[in-house]
């Protein structure tokens, strides 16, 4: 079941560290910050929260009704948010299994939920409707409708900017405010949001197979385009020079430095034998992880080298990855609801 892709004949094996399994299609993978669990959330509903040091499925959370989004950790990892198809918002016991609240998102489903990282505000999105919550459940904030469905949300690594992405626009919010600070508009659908660590740069992914990149400060903006597909991946690396983009089989990265990426060409990472589902950066290393529906998981240390620095194979198409709080280790979900565990490789020199 476990094996290595034969074709790119300079990578090596992922050590496999534990695997166990949840009960249908993992939409949502997420450490804890201190790396002891290990949450799963499938689109039917039930979040499996599993014992990261061994893979002991330890407790399973019901979820949602009709399925379940989003989850979100407490920078304490004791508490774990999650967002649904009943259209609401939950905040779970990690340790009990108890449910502390389920408050409502203000439309039928709740897509996205982010703690900040104070753990003082719960961001979620559901419809046109964002809202802020406090750890004790209070509506903090019910911001105006947004003029379309709210795509995605994310919280600035820096200060407590909230950014949220819409059709045609991206909004930045302050938590003291009822509208929005700063607006960056473009006529488009945009589908994921990522701000740079260092917050000096926002990027997107697209309904109309390109990358959207906007500078901060000056509010300038370019677009990358020629991907085959709509763009649902992105990533920026700990340094925020280097920009990961999906939209097809082939992983581009973009060098973000100096004047940006503006008239260059992106690394192109090639191995994926059909489309790439997820990318992920590690927290604090160069380290990129690829995985895709060709049931590839491929890390990839592109500024260096542009071929698989190691791989695993496994029968099922991946739909989900997450780094360890400490880069030592990387989790995969898949379509058919395996959850696995391996040991993060040692980087190329």
């Amino acid at each position: 079941m476990f094996g290595v892709n034969k074709s790119a004949k300079n990578s090596t094996e992922l050590a496999h560290r534990w695997h166990g399994r949840v009960d249908d299609h993992v939409i949502a993978l997420a450490w804890s910050p201190d790396g002891g669990t290990l949450a799963a959330a499938t689109v039917s509903g039930p979040i499996g929260l599993f014992d990261a040091a061994n893979g002991a499925l330890t407790r399973t959370l019901p979820g949602h009704g009709f399925g379940t989004s989003a989850v979100s950790w407490h920078p304490e990892s004791k508490l774990l948010a999650s967002g649904g198809q009943d259209g609401h918002l939950k905040i779970w016991d990690v340790d009990t299994g108890g449910l502390f609240f389920a408050l409502p998102g203000g439309a039928p489903w709740v897509e996205r939920v982010a703690w900040d990282q104070a753990g003082e505000l719960l961001a979620t999105s559901a419809g046109k409707k964002l809202r802020l919550w406090n750890r004790e459940g209070r509506l903090v904030r019910d911001y105006p409708d947004h003029a379309s469905t709210v795509a995605d949300i994310a919280w600035a690594p820096k200060g407590r900017q909230l950014a949220s992405a819409c059709y045609g626009c991206i909004a930045l919010w302050d938590p003291d405010r009822s509208e929005p600070v700063r607006r960056f508009e473009w006529k488009g659908s945009q589908l994921v949001l990522a701000w740079s660590p260092d917050a000096k740069h926002l990027a997107t992914g697209d309904q109309d197979s390109t990358v959207h990149f906007w500078i901060v400060k000056s509010g300038k903006d370019l677009q990358m385009s020629g991907y085959p597909t709509k763009v649902r991946e992105i990533a920026w690396d700990q340094t925020g020079r280097y920009l990961a983009t999906g939209g097809g089989t082939t992983p581009c990265v973009w060098d973000c430095s100096g004047k940006g990426p503006a008239d260059t060409t992106p690394f192109q990472l090639e191995a994926h034998s059909k489309p790439v589902t997820a990318l992920k950066y590690q927290q604090t290393g160069p380290l990129l992880a690829s995985a895709g529906t060709d049931g590839r998981l491929i890390v990839w240390h592109p500024d260096k080298v542009k071929k698989p620095l190691a791989q695993v194979r496994i029968d099922s198409g991946l739909s989900q990855i997450s780094w360890s709080p400490d880069d030592r280790s990387i989790a995969l979900g898949t379509e058919s609801g395996r959850v696995a565990v391996y040991e993060a490789p040692p980087r190329k020199r």
